[in-house]
C-alpha cells in the first residue's frame, strides 16, 4: 500500500542527496522513479536537483498552477507497460497547499509512493505552507538530522545571515547558501540573536 512520507531535516542535512540516493536505488532494480522540484528552489537550473556534495538529478519543475496529481496521472499513462515506482519531491517545503492535496491523490488513487523532502521551519522557525500540509497529510514523518554549525548538538534551526549578521526579519523565500544560512541547533540560535 502506498503512503505519503514526508522527510524533513535543516539546511545541509542531505535531503537534495537523499533523494538522488534514493532515485538511483529504484533505478539500479530498473524501477523507474519522477523527481520534482518547485520552481522556486532552483540554486542552479530549474529542471535540477542538485546537492551540495556535487551530484545532480533532472527533475520536472513545479510553478504555482503545476497540478501534481494530473501531472504524475498523464506520465504514467506515457509509462505503459513500464511503471512509475515512486515519485520524489525535492525542497517540498515551498509547495502550496494544494500541491500537497495533490500528492495525496497520487499515494491515494494512483498507489504510487510519494517521498517529500524538505525543510520544516524557516529562519524565524515558522513553518513553511508545503511542510505545515505535509505534517498534517503525511502517513509517515520523519527528521533527517544533521549537526549545529557551531557546537556538536542537533540543528533543529536554521540562522539567515546578511553580511555576516543574523536576521530574524525579512522574505520568509531567500534562496541562498552556506553564506546565507547556517543549520543550528536551539541553544545557538537564540545565544546568535542574544550576541546581535
Amino acid at each position: 500500500m502506498a503512503q505519503l512520507y514526508y522527510k524533513y531535516g535543516t539546511m545541509n542535512s542531505g535531503k537534495s542527496f537523499e533523494i538522488i540516493k534514493v532515485a538511483h536505488n529504484y533505478e539500479e532494480q530498473g524501477k523507474q522513479v519522477l523527481i520534482y522540484s518547485p520552481s522556486v528552489s532552483a540554486r542552479g537550473s530549474v529542471d535540477r536537483v542538485g546537492s551540495r556534495v556535487g551530484f545532480e538529478r533532472e527533475a520536472i519543475p513545479v510553478q504555482e498552477n503545476t497540478n501534481l496529481y494530473e501531472s504524475v496521472k498523464a506520465l504514467v499513462a506515457a509509462a505503459v507497460p513500464s511503471k512509475i515506482y515512486c515519485v520524489l519531491i525535492d525542497e517540498a517545503q515551498f509547495l502550496k497547499k494544494h500541491h500537497i492535496l495533490e500528492l495525496t491523490q497520487v499515494v491515494d488513487e494512483l498507489n504510487i509512493p510519494v517521498m517529500a523532502f524538505g525543510l520544516k521551519n524557516d529562519f524565524q522557525n515558522q513553518l513553511f505552507e508545503g511542510s505545515y500540509n505535509l505534517l498534517v497529510q503525511a502517513d509517515k514523518i520523519e527528521e533527517i538530522k544533521t549537526i549545529c554549525w557551531y557546537c556538536d548538538r542537533k540543528a533543529t534551526m536554521v540562522i539567515r545571515f546578511n553580511d555576516g549578521q543574523p536576521m530574524n526579519a525579512g522574505a520568509q523565500i531567500q534562496i541562498g547558501g552556506n553564506e546565507d544560512y547556517k543549520p543550528v541547533c536551539r541553544r545557538c540560535y537564540n545565544e546568535a540573536f542574544r550576541k546581535a
